[in-house]
């Protein structure tokens, strides 16, 4: 079954949060994404596990 994905500006919405700190999140390694095209993808489960690591 194929993953949900969500962009750079999805995930900063949902987290409201600037698009510039999910991609330094990204930069660092911290979030999983892929490149297509120019556009940056993040997979659902990618998500998941950033916000599993990164809950208080």
């Amino acid at each position: 079954m194929f993953d949900k994905f969500y962009t750079i500006e999805e995930i900063a919405e949902i987290l409201k949060v600037h698009d510039r700190t999910v991609r330094r999140e990204i930069e660092r390694g911290n979030l999983k994404a892929v490149k297509v095209g120019s556009v940056w993808r993040i997979t659902h489960k990618d998500f998941e596990e950033y916000l599993e690591k990164n809950r208080n």
